[in-house]
């Protein structure tokens, strides 16, 4: 373990809640085991961690960040994405290999849509000419994991969305029977409606999506009252 590491577990055992962790592992289908530390705590622990120890050196982020993924508790995976946001400016290219790998390893939504959309999202707009590599890869794996980073990495682009690449996305995996699929490309059709309403409800009445994606689509405008009905 990475001696960047030591102290901030051990400062997480000392603030262990068994109270709060059942129910967190539970939320989370039990898939991962929690320490019991909300995430206004593990922020706040996270935080005097680098106060008393500084940030590391970009070139062991890596490595530091594959051993945090290592520890069995899901709060480890949290501190790995909260400290790799720390370095956005400062990811070599080949870091996207490495979110490529903590989004296939240990996956859940928890961990892989923040790392589709703060991560991926990011590295995509810093070295542009590696997206379509990585998309065409990753669509091509049958990895939903990967498929779904691939529709949620524009989450916070707005106008800056690539509309062309995000339908044509949307088209290859319409059909899908997988629920994180289908959520998010109603969630992405949704971010996006905040931006072009009339071209997420032109493309959610002219394709056959599932009806957890149509939903999802125009979920914000109904909301809003800007839901224009057809006759």
């Amino acid at each position: 373990m990475h001696n960047f590491i030591s102290p901030l577990v051990s400062l997480f055992n000392e603030n262990t809640n068994p109270v709060n962790a059942e129910p967190m592992a539970k939320y989370m289908k039990n898939l991962f085991p929690y320490l019991g530390i909300k995430t206004p705590k593990r922020k706040e622990l996270l935080r005097s961690h680098i106060i008393e120890n500084g940030l590391p050196e970009t070139s062991e982020l890596k490595q530091i960040t594959l051993d945090l993924w290592e520890l069995p508790e899901r709060e480890y995976q949290y501190a790995a994405i909260s400290l790799l946001r720390k370095f956005t400016k400062k990811w070599d290219e080949d870091f996207i290999d490495l979110f490529e790998q903590l989004i296939i390893t240990k996956s859940w939504w928890d961990s892989v849509d923040g790392l589709a959309s703060w991560m991926v999202g990011e590295h995509f707009k810093r070295f542009p000419h590696l997206r379509d590599k990585y998309i065409n890869r990753w669509m091509k794996s049958e990895n939903m994991w990967l498929q779904r980073t691939c529709l949620l990495f524009q989450l916070s682009y707005k106008d800056k969305t690539d509309e062309m690449l995000m339908e044509k996305l949307i088209m290859q995996l319409i059909g899908s029977k997988e629920f994180f699929i289908n959520k998010a490309i109603g969630w992405i059709l949704r971010e996006y409606s905040k931006t072009d309403a009339e071209a997420v409800i032109n493309f959610v009445e002219n394709n056959e999506l599932a009806n957890l994606s149509k939903r999802e689509a125009l979920k914000w405008l109904k909301n809003q009252g800007k839901l224009r009905i057809r006759s």
